[in-house]
């Protein structure tokens, strides 16, 4: 019985063909004049010039590796500043607040850049500095109200608000009065609970 050959449905042939004689790779020689071995290193010629390279067999690569000498011609200058470069991969750098990228436009020779949550202005508003929130007990709040000062009052102003009211209610001051005397017993004792507390 005679096979059946196959006929493509629709006038081509998708199946994949194995080439039974596939070609040899051709083998590179090494670029040393003489060798005969195969290339199997490709190394830079020159150090002057990276793009420019050859192929070269094991032994001689070996050979190119030891007399290979990056910074020959080099002065100590250029080998520095190189070293420096290689830092950064010799990519370009720019000093901070320099760079073109992300800054808005150039006016008039100074940098504006679009600050929308006022960062930066913020940086440069000067505040002066708060004073330390007292934590007061009623007693210390008491006393406060009793020298009619406010609770962030300094020690000066403690000092200076007791003298005047001791002078202002003072017996001797207000002819004997009663009322002045109770009022001086109060600032002294609201003085006195200040300084208790190291308020003054």
């Amino acid at each position: 019985m005679e096979k059946a050959s196959y006929r493509p449905r629709f006038g081509y042939d998708i199946r994949i063909k194995r080439d039974d004689a596939a070609p040899e790779p051709k083998q590179r020689r090494c670029a040393v004049p003489g060798c005969h071995e195969e290339g199997v290193c490709h190394v830079p010629i020159s150090p002057k010039d990276l793009t420019r390279r050859q192929w070269l067999c094991v032994e001689h690569a070996r050979e190119h590796n030891e007399q290979w000498d990056f910074f020959d011609g080099m002065n100590e200058r250029e080998i520095e500043r190189f070293r420096t470069e290689a830092v950064t991969g010799h990519r370009p750098t720019w000093p901070i607040g320099k760079r073109i990228a992300g800054i808005r436009d150039f006016v008039g020779g100074a940098y504006t850049v679009e600050d929308g949550y006022a960062v930066f202005q913020a940086a440069k508003v000067k505040t002066e500095p708060r004073r330390p929130q007292r934590v007061l007990t009623p007693l210390q709040r008491q006393a406060f109200d009793i020298l009619n000062l406010d609770p962030s009052a300094s020690l000066n102003q403690v000092k200076a608000r007791y003298k005047e009211l001791v002078k202002r209610f003072h017996p001797d001051a207000n002819g004997g009065d009663r009322g002045a005397e109770e009022r001086l017993k109060r600032v002294i004792k609201a003085y006195g609970v200040l300084r208790a507390s190291g308020l003054t």
